[in-house]
Parts: structure tokens; C-alpha cells; sequence
């Protein structure tokens, strides 16, 4: 039997049964008050849904609008950004259009009855008392809630044109190198509260998932409240969310539009290689590594009087900077030996866009740069540049001599050769045996300790979440970077994140592995490994209490390798080899 009076199954109005007359109690009131007292409820009622409308449509009205691009980056950042692959989205109208913030995606049939459900449980109009309630009488009306439910639900971004679902580029081993399970809804969130910390961590982990599996309704609904978080001038989470963000809209839409850079030539171009030297140089994990690979080669040549060290990624030549600053220092500290006769030879790849660039200072220019520094240290060195690819590594077209001391530095060098997932010809590991084959007395590998090699696109988004949000705070606690070098530097970051993470083919250049796998890499190609002397590990130990002010850097020493990182997590890794 209806009451005619819903507020009672939501607790309003009165509890318990109705005492009986005659019970001793007067509680029986006439039906103008009770009807009063009815309308009082429904009033408060209404007065209570009607504040949450109007505070649910401000928060909508101020964010949703800027939801729809990507993080711009700011100042320096913007300008090393400008020729980027992911700020290309911005040119091509997947992030910056400016009637973006004003499209509405209409829900699905399915969806709309189901806001609409929603909205009359939440408005009680299943009671059939309530329809003489006046439709105007309600301050939430069914379009208010409708399109705030519609701003809710809407995909923040247009999807370029494609044939049919499957349009993402497919990681080669989807199937079984992904160690990121989905945990994605199927809904994108409702709350516009953005995450912080573990929950925001969770939500990149959740929205590349969701890319992987092809939901895209809920990528890009958690891109839209990613985005609020992300700041790249904010602490190093706000970084770190900048970044995996912007990979995500590179990997959402992965064609660059046309008359834009390719992706290759984003990470080969003269910002990118200064950018990459000032990380080598500022980061104590990266500079740590360079200076063991030193110790390792000196420490392996130490009183040989002729010593020949190749070289497959020279850089700028800070390596060899502190090289002959480390051979001065010996010669100082021994007078009496004479000082070794140094050749370094640097291998340029013709068909690598990394060790072949002449862009931002040629290698020629940099092996004079050398030259004058060793003249300047009573050092004889002597620089030269080979263009050879892997097939044609040899004793005879490397010029090396048989009276010679070989040392070959591999230092951030292997991981942007192609292997077999790229190439049926295999680069790498033609180049390891090649180098096998020359005999070298000492081989130096230094490589990011992060696996954006075999593992698919979820695997990758997160080594490289915990990887780059590590070396984040890492660049925070270094004194050495001023506002602009640090903006620089962590540009270089974002274009390393988008090529490791987002692209795929030869487009993805950045093929890092983790130690385990450079281990069983070398050993097929028949190398040994060969421990770090404790002086030198000493060495490096001592550095590095010299150069951190922050307890944050350490030193990981185990069977065959250095491993420097922060705060216990193992970002770079040094390893000696014969």
C-alpha cells in the first residue's frame, strides 16, 4: 500500500510503526501539519541535491575544457619539445585544437539509458506519488544531469580515422613479454579529484594497459584527469606524469602529421645529442658509469706502451676528457715511466642516424678537441674516425697493429643497435662478434639498467614509469643543474621516453636491456666476464662520496658489474668483459 510519502525508504520522515490512540501518548497531529512537514523534507531534500549539481557543474566547467591537450611544456622545455614526435599531436589536432575543448562525444544508446536509470533513482521518480511533484519545481533537471553525466563520460580526445579496432601499432611480442596486466575499467573515472602518489602511479599503469588492450574510451577519460596532474616544472612526480603523458598521446597517435620531423630524427638531431652529453656529464648514475669503464680500460692497460681503444658512441668526448685528466695524473704520480702512446679510434655506423650524425660538431671536431687536450698534458694521443658497419669490422679496416694494447668501449653504444626483433641480419650481435673476433684485452658495457628492448608496451610504459621516475629525483638532488640545463636534460628524457615506450619497428631506436640479458648476449657471442679491480671499485666508491651531497646515490657492487643508482633502485650499470 503506498504511504504517500517518499521519503520514508530513504530515512526521511517517521520511524517506527504509528502509536495506537488510546496508547497514553498525543502524538496525533492534523493533516495540514503533517502535510507541512512533508513539504519541509522534500524542500531539504531537493535544497541538498541541488547543491551537489552546482558543485559537480563548476568543477566541470573549469577542467574538462583543458583536459583535451597534451602538457605543454614550458620555456626551455617547449622550445627542445618544439620538433618532438608526441608535440607534433598538438600540429596534427589530436591534442591542441582549439575546438577540441568545446566538442561533446555523445554517449551510446546503452549509456544514455543507463545515465538515465541513475538519474531517476537518484531524483525518486519511481515513486508514483511523486509525479504531482511540478517537473519545475526540481532545481536538478533531467538535461543538467544528463550533460553533466555527458561531460563525464566523454572522450577527451579525437581518435584519428582508422580501418578497424585494432589500429594501434602492435608490439612485436604483445602476446607474451608484457608484464603489466590490465586493471583498466571499462568507464573512464568520474571523480575529478586528480590522484597523487601511488594512485597516480597506478592510473599511467591502468591507462597504458587500457591503450594495449584497445580500450580507448577509458585512455583517453584517465588522460583527461592525468593531465591535471601533470606539471613539468612541479616535483619530480608532477615531472614524471608530465613525461609518461606525453608518451601516451604519442602512442595514441603514432603517425606524425605531415611536413613533420620523423620519430628517428627527433633522438639524432644537434638538441638531442647536446641534451644527452649534459645528462652523462650531470647525472652522478651516468657519469659514474663512464668513469668505471675508464678505471676498467686503464686498469686493463696499465704499463702497456702502446694502447688502442675503439670507440662505437664517442659523444662529445667527455669520456676521454677524464681519460687522459686520469693518464696525466699517473705520469705526475710516476715520472719515471714513460707515458703510453694513446690511439682512439671512433667507428661510425653509416646507416645509424645515432653514430653517424655530423649535426651540432662533427667527429673530426671532437677528436681534435682531444688531440689538443692530450698536447696540453704532454700526452701523445693520436684520433681517428672509421665509417664501417658491423659485417665490416675487421683487424685490417680498424688499422689495428699488432704491437697494440686493444680496448674496445662500448659505452651507451649497443642498446641503439638493432638486434634480431628488428633485423633478420642482427646488428648487435653481429658486432659483439666481430669484436670478439679482434681479441681486445678489455671491453667496457655501459648501459641503462631497463628492459624497452623484447617487452611489449605495457611491460615497457612501466619500467620506464619506476626508471624515469628514479633518475627524476635523482636530477633533483643535483646541485651541478641550474633551471635551464635541468630543462635540457629532461627534454632529452621525454624524447628517450617517447622512442623506447611509444614507437615500435625501426622507428624505436632506444633498445635498452637489463643486465641479465647483455650477460647471456655476451656470453653467446664468447666473451668472459671480467671483475672490476677492488682499486678501482675503491675508485669509483670515492667519487662518488666526493660528488653526492645527497645519501640518495649508491653503489651496487656484484658478480661482474657496478651498478649506480638511487636510492636503491640500479639505474645504470658498468660492466667489464674480455
Amino acid at each position: 500500500m503506498a504511504t504517500g510519502f517518499p521519503g520514508r525508504e530513504l530515512g526521511f520522515g517517521l520511524h517506527g510503526p504509528l502509536p495506537e490512540a488510546g496508547s497514553g501518548r498525543l502524538l496525533k497531529r492534523p493533516i495540514s501539519e503533517m502535510e507541512r512537514l512533508l513539504l519541509q523534507q522534500q524542500q531539504q531534500l531537493q535544497h541538498a541535491l541541488f547543491l551537489r549539481s552546482v558543485k559537480q557543474r563548476k568543477l566541470l566547467g573549469s577542467s574538462v575544457s583543458s583536459h583535451l591537450s597534451a602538457p605543454a611544456p614550458q620555456d626551455h622545455i617547449l622550445g627542445s619539445l618544439a620538433s618532438l614526435a608526441s608535440s607534433n599531436l598538438m600540429d596534427s589536432g589530436f591534442l591542441g585544437r582549439p575546438e577540441m575543448s568545446s566538442m561533446e562525444t555523445r554517449p551510446s544508446a546503452a549509456l544514455r539509458d543507463g545515465l538515465q536509470e541513475l538519474e531517476r533513482r537518484l531524483l525518486l521518480d519511481d515513486d508514483e506519488e511523486e509525479e504531482s511533484v511540478s517537473a519545475s519545481a526540481s532545481a536538478v533537471t533531467t538535461e543538467e544531469w544528463s550533460e553533466a553525466m555527458r561531460q563525464i563520460v566523454a572522450a577527451p580526445v579525437c581518435l584519428p580515422a582508422v580501418q578497424g579496432p585494432n589500429h594501434l601499432s602492435p608490439s612485436p611480442t604483445d602476446s607474451s613479454s608484457s608484464t603489466v596486466s590490465s586493471s583498466a575499467s571499462s568507464s573512464p573515472p568520474s571523480s575529478f579529484a586528480a590522484p597523487a602518489g601511488a594512485a597516480l602511479r597506478q592510473m599511467l599503469l591502468d591507462t597504458a594497459a587500457a591503450i594495449a588492450d584497445g580500450k580507448l574510451e577509458t585512455a583517453t577519460g584517465n588522460l583527461s584527469v592525468l593531465k591535471r596532474a601533470a606539471n613539468y616544472r612541479g616535483d619530480a612526480e608532477q615531472r614524471l606524469t608530465a613525461v609518461m603523458v606525453t608518451v601516451l598521446f604519442a602512442r595514441l597517435n603514432p603517425a606524425p602529421p605531415a611536413g613533420s620531423s620523423p620519430p628517428l630524427a627527433e633522438i639524432s638531431g644537434a638538441e638531442h645529442f647536446a641534451a644527452s652529453q649534459m645528462l652523462y656529464e650531470a647525472s652522478p648514475c651516468f657519469k659514474l658509469g663512464l668513469t668505471a669503464a675508464n678505471l676498467a680500460i686503464l686498469e686493463a692497460t696499465k704499463d702497456r706502451p702502446k694502447i688502442h681503444i675503439l670507440d662505437f658512441e664517442i659523444g662529445h668526448g667527455g669520456q676521454y676528457v677524464a681519460l687522459l685528466h686520469a693518464l696525466a695524473d699517473r705520469h705526475r704520480l710516476r715520472p719515471a715511466v714513460r707515458t703510453p702512446a694513446l690511439r682512439i679510434t671512433a667507428v661510425a655506423d653509416p646507416t645509424s642516424p645515432i653514430t653517424n650524425n655530423e649535426t651540432g660538431g662533427t667527429i673530426r671536431a671532437v677528436g681534435d678537441r682531444i688531440e689538443k687536450l692530450a698536447q696540453r698534458h704532454c700526452l701523445h694521443v693520436r684520433f681517428d674516425v672509421v665509417h664501417l658497419r658491423a659485417a665490416e669490422l675487421d683487424a685490417a679496416s680498424l688499422g689495428c697493429e699488432p704491437d697494440e694494447t686493444l680496448a674496445v668501449n662500448l659505452a651507451f653504444a649497443l642498446a641503439r643497435v638493432p638486434d634480431e626483433s628488428v633485423s633478420p641480419a642482427n646488428p648487435r650481435d653481429e658486432l659483439l662478434r666481430r669484436v670478439r673476433a679482434l681479441r681486445p684485452r678489455v671491453v667496457t658495457l655501459v648501459e641503462q639498467e631497463i628492459n624497452t628492448n623484447t617487452a611489449a608496451f605495457a611491460g615497457r610504459f612501466a619500467a620506464a614509469c619506476a626508471h624515469y621516475g628514479a633518475f627524476l629525483e635523482s636530477l633533483a638532488a643535483t646541485a651541478s643543474l641550474d633551471s635551464g640545463d635541468r630543462a635540457r636534460v629532461e627534454a632529452g628524457l621525454v624524447r628517450r621516453a617517447v622512442n623506447a615506450v611509444a614507437r615500435e619497428g625501426g622507428d624505436r631506436l632506444e633498445r635498452c636491456e637489463v643486465f641479465g640479458k647483455w650477460r647471456a648476449r655476451m656470453g653467446m657471442a664468447g666473451f668472459e666476464s671480467a671483475q672490476l679491480g677492488p682499486v678501482a671499485v675503491d675508485a669509483v666508491k670515492t667519487r662518488l662520496d666526493a660528488i653526492r651531497p645527497n645519501p640518495g646515490f649508491t653503489v651496487e657492487e656484484a658478480p661482474g658489474r657496478l651498478g649506480f643508482g638511487w636510492k636503491g633502485r640500479v639505474l645504470t650499470v658498468t660492466s667489464t668483459w674480455r
